[in-house]
């Protein structure tokens, strides 16, 4: 009883986090972006160039933008990372149209030269990229690219997600092009800034590690392997162990994961009395390091 009523207060903690996340993430894009004349990428960032050309709300676009996506997710992704991308998205794209209702020039950083429209990306990078981190902590995402790059993570595991993301907003970038009047500034400040949120985001998840290795210490390693293949589709050795302390007969099941599957898995865990894991860096892997089916 005790497990489920702490279990329904992290989550209730976890959506809380996201709503505060979003709202984060919107004021971010009023203060930095938006005034600066770039677009963020992503499908935000089309949301944005749509802005500019016909001048619709980006918060009731991005919301558009992401539905067919979050339906997909539902079935492909699971119920639970949905409901908190859909929650992210959400509380996004309202802080975006009431923030739209008042005068917030005072707070809004506007460049005057080159200079000021760089500091503005880094700025925004900087901010975005940990946002981002900490609502993938959170069991969800900032929804767009994030999850296009959730639904390449889940075919293809092996595949670094940040860095599918960041493939895929640079290729998106491109279009600013047209719509900041031929001007190359635009997309140069596009890249920059993803470049900058990946680059963040990617070092908190996973603070330069290319894969996390699991060795844990249980006495259910059928049911423990069975759900870790299941639910994040990699492999699992079990190897048979003694503890000294007790006298008693245990396993170790040893499994390597993506950075990004590391919450999940603490989360698998701790789901199992008798058992507990220790987690270490993996600086490479080599050989077929791919999903099972």
């Amino acid at each position: 009883m005790k497990h489920k009523k702490n279990q329904k207060l992290r989550s209730v903690c976890q959506y809380a986090f996201m709503c505060v996340n979003a709202v984060l993430t919107a004021l971010s894009y009023e203060l930095f972006i938006f005034p600066n004349d770039f677009a963020p990428a992503g499908l935000n960032g089309f949301a944005t160039l749509l802005y500019e050309v016909f001048g619709w709300n980006v918060g009731i676009i991005s919301l558009i933008f992401n539905v067919p996506l979050l339906i997909t997710s539902c079935v492909v992704l699971g119920r639970r990372y949905t409901m908190r991308t859909l929650t992210f998205t959400l509380v996004f794209s309202a802080t975006l149209v009431v923030v739209g209702w008042f005068d917030i020039s005072p707070f809004v950083y506007r460049a005057t030269d080159i200079g000021g429209s760089i500091l503005a990306a880094i700025a925004a990078g900087l901010i975005n990229g940990a946002l981002f981190s900490w609502a993938i902590k959170s069991g969800g995402s900032t929804g767009g690219t994030d999850v296009m790059g959730a639904f390449i993570n889940h075919k293809y595991p092996e595949y670094d997600l940040v860095w599918a993301i960041f493939f895929l907003n640079v290729m998106v970038a491109g279009a600013a092009f047209f719509v900041y009047d031929m001007s190359y500034e635009p997309v140069i400040l596009c890249a920059l800034y993803v470049f900058i949120c990946g680059k963040v985001s990617d070092t908190i998840l996973k603070g330069a590690r290319t894969a996390a290795k699991f060795e844990v210490i249980t006495t259910h390693p059928e049911e423990l392997s069975r759900e870790l293949m299941t639910t994040l589709r990699h492999g699992c050795t079990v190897i048979s162990a003694r503890g000294m302390y007790t006298g008693t007969d245990k396993y170790i099941v040893i499994c390597v994961v993506n950075p990004r599957q590391v919450v999940e898995f603490e989360r698998i865990v701790n789901n199992y009395d008798n058992t507990f894991a220790f987690i270490s860096t993996v600086n490479g892997t080599v050989g077929e390091f791919h999903r099972v089916k």
